[in-house]
């Protein structure tokens, strides 16, 4: 994963242990002073809640255990790889499109964050700038050409 990467998912499990944790307990803390818990639904949800961010927790922390964090820095961008940011045209709409090669916990489509074992970033891994792929998407086939290729 990208330094920015493990950054991120190091501040949101500071958050989960340091603000959801504490926050969700005193939450059961309250429900159970309501009474009969058997058939509190505030505590059900309570309890469901803390389930998640337990899970999400361990998660997180799994994936920061096991993570290798990638310094792209000083590589020379002419190829793609992990990390790079790739300029494409699509040979078919003529639009211009601009993804950051990440890894899995950090691709964000929307953002323009393309997850490495996505098929497009599998097609651009090791092309230079003018290839050309092509590649098979859920709506159907697609060419790019690559415009750009840079660390940012």
């Amino acid at each position: 994963m990208t330094r920015e990467g493990h950054e991120m998912l190091s501040e949101e499990l500071r958050r989960l242990k340091g603000v959801e944790r504490p926050a969700i307990s005193d939450a059961i803390r309250r429900a159970r002073e309501h009474g009969d818990i058997s058939e509190n639904a505030e505590y059900d949800a309570a309890k469901d809640k803390q389930g998640m961010i337990e899970a999400r927790i361990r998660q997180i922390e799994d994936r920061l255990a096991r993570a290798e964090v990638v310094d792209v820095s000083g590589q020379p961008p002419d190829r793609v790889r992990f990390g790079t940011t790739v300029v494409l045209e699509d040979l078919d709409s003529g639009d211009e499109l601009t993804y950051r090669i990440v890894g899995e916990d950090e691709a964000d489509i929307s953002k323009g964050l393309l997850s490495v074992t996505s098929p497009v970033a599998r097609a651009l891994i090791g092309k230079q700038v003018e290839d050309q792929v092509q590649v098979v998407v859920p709506k159907g086939k697609r060419s790019y050409e690559i415009r750009e290729i840079r660390f940012s």
